[in-house]
């Protein structure tokens, strides 16, 4: 189905990918308040849709916005705390570039009012069709499992020291996923020596993966930042890279796979 603010594509497994930050639209009244630079979206996690693009084939459900992150962050909570403490974050609705600079014209950043606007506008109709999907597959299949799926830049120095690792796992340290799931992914990121790999790290996973994974009731959340690196070019003009995303793509594959085919163990079946 397509809403005016998502896709969602409804599959046959217990699986729900989620890419918050692959839109690009922004309405023409938000870009009249933003700097130039900002109207490139460059913060977006491009291309992820043609990443994944195997994973509805597999059966996977499949939801992807079609808004900017720089309208409003999908992956933040709807009252804006940080996710990350002691560290720079982006807001719920981004007042900077990834880099630190402004995005808005000077005096033109929104209000609240304008927050609470775009919240009710676009975050809650993707967060009401996340819940919906995942229900639906917990009925189906007795769980469900929400794979939130991202990309960066590797290097931020605002966000982050250093480069990041090639691949991301987080799973709100354990909490937002059963455990042998956890396991199966970190062992299957691990095995492989193509990739450099965190679990845990500098992103655990952001307000999607946290709010939604809730083994207790039978909803499993992992989210998988990559960086831009491992498959497309991480300058502008941003492309898609055939060579390198033909190294991740397989990798990719194994992981949707594997969270499709995983089963609760008898201790971690929601009662």
């Amino acid at each position: 189905m397509t809403d005016a603010i998502y896709t969602l594509t409804r599959g046959t497994t217990p699986l729900l990918l989620s890419m918050p930050h692959a839109g690009t639209r922004i309405a023409p009244d938000i870009a009249a308040s933003l700097l130039p630079r900002a109207l490139q979206t460059e913060d977006t996690d491009w291309f992820l849709d043609r990443l994944y693009g195997f994973a509805a084939d597999l059966g996977a459900s499949v939801i992807v916005p079609h808004f900017s992150r720089y309208v409003v962050d999908l992956n933040r909570p709807s009252d804006n705390q940080p996710m990350y403490a002691g560290a720079n974050n982006t807001e719920l609705c981004p007042t900077r570039f990834f880099s630190g600079e402004p995005l808005y014209r000077d005096g033109q950043a929104p209000d609240e009012a304008e927050v609470r606007q775009r919240v009710a506008t676009y975050w809650q109709p993707y967060h009401d069709a996340l819940r919906a999907e995942l229900a639906r597959l917990h009925r189906a299949h007795g769980h469900a499992v929400l794979f939130d799926a991202h990309s960066i830049r590797s290097v931020l120095p605002w966000l982050f020291d250093g480069k990041l690792p090639d691949l991301n796992l987080g799973t709100a340290g354990g909490a937002a996923c059963a455990p042998t799931l956890r396991a199966a992914l970190t062992d299957l990121l691990r095995a492989q020596s193509r990739f450099t790999v965190a679990v845990d790290g500098r992103f655990k996973g952001g307000h999607i993966t946290r709010h939604f994974g809730r083994p207790g009731a039978g909803v499993h959340a992992v989210q998988l930042e990559k960086c831009w690196s491992t498959y497309m070019r991480e300058t502008p003009p941003f492309e898609w890279e055939a060579g390198r995303a033909a190294g991740l793509q397989p990798l990719l594959q194994q992981l949707v796979r594997t969270m499709i085919a995983w089963r609760p163990a008898v201790g971690e079946i929601a009662r």
